[in-house]
């Protein structure tokens, strides 16, 4: 499945990020001089290249398809978990946002709070494509008709052209590159 390709390769993109987070939050924890608003672009790669471009596809796309197909998948099955997965990952995005926003106003003992949902969000984040990419992307490439196989390409095509339309890939890579450059993670 072409979909299933690409969205392994997101993963790969997203794991990168995830190491630009690990490096950003060690900063902090030695009080290392750094750029503070690179947070801001760290979340604004999460919600717009990993949520919004990338779950959206997950959500709506396989996910739905999976379930229709292979109701055992949902009810208290893995689709329910990589969905709870999902929720989780923005509420620590979401706390992260509001500690910086307090350690900006001077409350240092933020940095903690920063430290903390950056980390926790890069593990979940890990651990929860290596469940996708090894278990649950399998199951639909094994299980599912080759109609909705297709379907779910075609939906995905979709996302994809229209994302394209706006510069999404290309904005957000560029992105990753740049904060990687940054933080020293290029060879």
């Amino acid at each position: 499945m072409k979909s299933i390709d690409i969205m392994i390769q997101e993963h790969e993109n997203i794991r990168r990020m995830l190491k630009v987070i690990r490096k950003y939050s060690y900063k902090v924890l030695l009080n290392e001089e750094i750029d503070y608003n690179d947070f801001y672009k760290i979340i604004d790669f999460i919600r717009n290249y990993s949520d919004k471009h990338h779950h959206m596809k997950e959500e709506k796309v396989l996910f739905k398809i999976m379930k229709e197909n292979l109701p055992q998948f949902a009810k208290n099955g893995p689709i329910t978990g990589m969905l709870i997965e999902h929720d989780i990952a923005r509420l620590y995005i979401l706390n992260l946002e509001k500690a910086l926003g307090e350690y900006k106003e001077g409350n240092d003992e933020k940095r903690l709070d920063i430290i903390a949902n950056s980390i926790s969000y890069a593990d979940l984040l890990n651990r929860h494509i290596d469940k996708e990419n090894t278990a649950l992307y399998k199951f639909a490439e094994k299980l599912l008709p080759c109609d909705s196989k297709n379907k779910i390409d075609e939906q995905s095509e979709e996302i994809e052209k229209s994302a394209n339309k706006k510069g999404t890939q290309d904005k957000y890579l560029k992105l990753l590159k740049e904060l990687e450059d940054k933080i020293s993670l290029r060879e």
